[in-house]
This record gives structure tokens, C-alpha cells and sequence, in this order.
């Protein structure tokens, strides 16, 4: 069944299934879009790090948490895009093993037009001993149901 804007109310929560951090995507992903040291040396890392090994970039933490989003929630939405997030905030290292789950809670909605809304998600990401990783706000856009 496609969810539409109709059909959300403000505190609607959604989970996710798991999603396994594996080190080799972690290095993948720094070398192409974050090739920062402490995401791609894990010799360097274990080293020299404040972390005491690998940690995955905040945007990596930020595109496995879309997935798990899209997985669990967008893929059956009326979804039109988004207009942005707000409130990124990374709460702590993902590092390899971790497995990564997302809550995600209406926290308001508005009408755009007779044809759209906005929905306003928080959505918290958190790792296997359930400490939050990444939190944020985004501003979703769905189809309103014709009628």
C-alpha cells in the first residue's frame, strides 16, 4: 500500500531493520568522497586516532541511514523528493562491525497544495547497543491522495 501524505499523523514512528558496517565499505566510501586518514588507513587509525581504529565518514553515516530510510519507509511512500534536512548532528563513530537501525517519527506535517505536502521526519540512527550515531530533521515532500 503507497503511503501518502493523507494518510501520516504527527508521531507515526518507523524502525528499520539492520544494516552491517563492514570495513571494506568504509574505506571505499572515504576513498571516493571523504579520503580522510581515519577513514581510510586502519593502520594509521589504530595508531594515531582518538577513535583507536576506523571510523566511517558522517557522510557515509548519513547516506546508510537514507538507505535504511528508503528500505523501511520511502520505498512504499508517495515521496516527492526533499527540500533538506536540518539538525545533522553525528552523535559518535560508526566503526566496522557495527550493525546501524533508524527510528523515524512524524514530528509535523503541512499542506502545500492541493496536490503536495510536507512532512517534517526526525530520525535517529543508532548502532547495535542501541547509542544514537546520527540524528536529523528532514523535510520530505509527498502526494497528497486525489479526490
Amino acid at each position: 500500500m503507497t503511503i501518502f501524505f493523507d494518510d501520516l499523523a504527527v508521531d507515526d514512528e518507523w524502525t528499520s531493520g539492520e544494516y552491517a558496517v563492514t570495513e571494506a565499505e568504509i574505506r571505499e566510501f572515504a576513498d571516493q568522497y571523504d579520503p580522510q586518514w581515519f577513514h581510510t588507513d586502519p593502520d594509521r587509525a589504530a595508531e594515531e586516532s582518538p577513535y583507536e581504529g576506523l571510523i566511517a565518514s558522517g557522510w557515509h553515516t548519513t547516506a546508510m541511514t537514507m538507505r535504511l530510510l528508503v528500505d523501511n519507509f520511502l520505498s512504499d511512500a508517495a515521496t516527492m523528493g526533499a527540500k533538506g534536512v536540518d539538525e545533522l548532528r553525528w552523535r559518535r563513530p560508526v566503526e566496522p562491525g557495527d550493525s546501524l537501525s533508524i527510528q523515524a517519527t512524524v514530528e509535523d506535517k503541512a499542506v502545500d497544495s492541493e496536490s503536495r505536502g510536507t512532512v517534517r521526519l526526525r530520525i535517529e540512527t543508532t548502532n547495535g547497543d542501541d547509542e544514537p550515531v546520527c540524528t536529523m530533521v528532514g523535510i520530505v515532500m509527498f502526494a497528497r491522495r486525489e479526490e
